[in-house]
């Protein structure tokens, strides 16, 4: 393939591996760039709704992925005292619904996935070790200032792709002054065997427990051998990382306040290890790029993760971009405005709900009896039937001679989802 198809992908997480599939199935020669000398199967769970995995399955995904991920039967809402809210169907009803899955998986086996496949491409170039450390925008494309053990490379492209994500330096680059915002939250992980928690915490659906400053997710990953646990706190701890080791002790004070019920404290207390990380997001951007450069993923809009959508929203972006860079590839500026276009309503709404749930998962007693009671009142298919907007999304028809997007919701339209 010539090299003036060649696609710049700075970023090898979830999103720029994605996006490098996606091009690639689009007849464009990509070149993906990581800093790390190695991407390892790293992180804990997370959630793939049907607007995710519906992409990744048109990628030829499927088949890798049904081996270790799971098929959640619901979520099922709870207080901290142990009472049932609402149980919102999953597993078939989604299927039937949207035509396509809801999966929890564990991060490194999606990153493993996608990774296989990238290799296996021929039309994907992996340098791994490799940093973009700045660009230059020219009449033939863009220049990316690259950087391999101290040795200075520049690769040239078409376009550019920044996603490298929450804290990127080409988002800097671009000009966007705009900085992460610390949101009060923090969020301790943990992986447990699934042999040593009580049964009802084994199983198979995505469990949330509502208590006042302070939540708790879990559900099953690795095939159902391990549950991923996933406990957040209001706090004023803002260290920038992912792989902080947090005291249990610390977290169990937490959970020994106000109302959580004994056998929630007591599931806490089984995993060894915990790792925690503050929680940032970053206000809507105006603007994600310039030219034949944009931004993708949590380069573009970090979100918070109370929808479980900030992959899916990147594996979104992949494969509008790669529509938009197949249906006008002479122009590539042009191309990226469209994709800039099509995305950020979608992203920023999304953020929004984000923040919404996030406020609505910690409320105080008063305002918590009246969520709670909102919760019983709707009903699980109520509850699923406000994620059409989200769960519904299709990805633009690579091959049509026209990019068709769904029409959008009403502004504001089940932004208050409480899962």
């Amino acid at each position: 393939m010539a090299t003036s198809r060649n696609i710049i992908v700075a970023g090898a997480g979830i999103g720029g591996l994605t996006a490098a599939l996606a091009l690639a199935r689009c007849g464009f020669r990509v070149t993906l760039i990581e800093r790390a000398g190695q991407i390892e199967e790293a992180g804990a769970g997370i959630q793939l709704s049907p607007n995710a995995t519906r992409v990744l399955i048109s990628l030829g995904l499927a088949d890798r992925l049904r081996r270790t991920a799971v098929t959640p039967q619901a979520v099922v809402v709870n207080t901290a005292s142990g009472g049932r809210l609402a149980r919102i169907p999953l597993g078939n009803a989604t299927e039937a619904r949207y035509g396509a899955p809801y999966w929890s998986i564990h991060r490194g086996d999606l990153q493993a996935a996608l990774l296989d496949a990238v290799r296996e491409s021929p039309d994907i170039a992996l340098r791994l070790g490799t940093s973009v450390d700045d660009f230059v925008v020219h009449a033939h494309g863009v220049s990316a200032a690259c950087r391999n053990n101290n040795v200075a490379a520049d690769e040239h492209g078409i376009a550019l792709v920044c996603a490298d994500g929450l804290w990127s330096g080409l988002r800097h680059r671009l000009g966007q002054r705009t900085r992460p915002e610390f949101r009060g939250r923090t969020a301790w992980r943990a992986l447990l065997h699934t042999e040593r928690a009580e049964p009802a915490f084994r199983a198979a659906d995505v469990q949330l427990w509502l208590g006042r400053d302070a939540h708790l997710v879990h559900y099953p990953v690795k095939s159902g051998a391990l549950i991923n646990i996933v406990a957040i706190v209001n706090d004023r701890w803002s260290e920038p990382g992912w792989t902080a080791e947090g005291a249990r002790e610390d977290l169990l004070a937490c959970y020994s306040a106000w109302n959580w019920a004994e056998p929630v404290r007591a599931f806490l207390a089984l995993p060894l290890r915990w790792q925690k990380w503050a929680l940032y997001d970053l206000p809507p951007l105006r603007q994600w790029g310039d030219g034949p450069v944009t931004l993708l993923g949590d380069a573009a809009h970090p979100m918070l993760p109370f929808l479980a959508q900030g992959a899916a929203m990147a594996i979104e972006d992949a494969a509008v971009l790669a529509a938009c860079l197949s249906q006008n590839p002479d122009d590539p500026a042009a191309a990226m405005r469209h994709y800039e276009r099509a995305r950020r309503p979608r992203t920023a709404r999304v953020q929004r709900a984000a923040r919404s749930n996030g406020r609505a998962y910690h409320l105080g007693a008063a305002e918590a009896a009246i969520r709670n009671f909102v919760l019983r009142v709707a009903g699980g298919s109520m509850l699923l039937r406000r994620y059409d907007w989200l769960y519904d999304w299709r990805a633009p028809a690579v091959a049509a001679a026209k990019i068709d997007m769904l029409p959008s919701p009403r502004a504001g339209e089940g932004e208050r989802d409480m899962a």
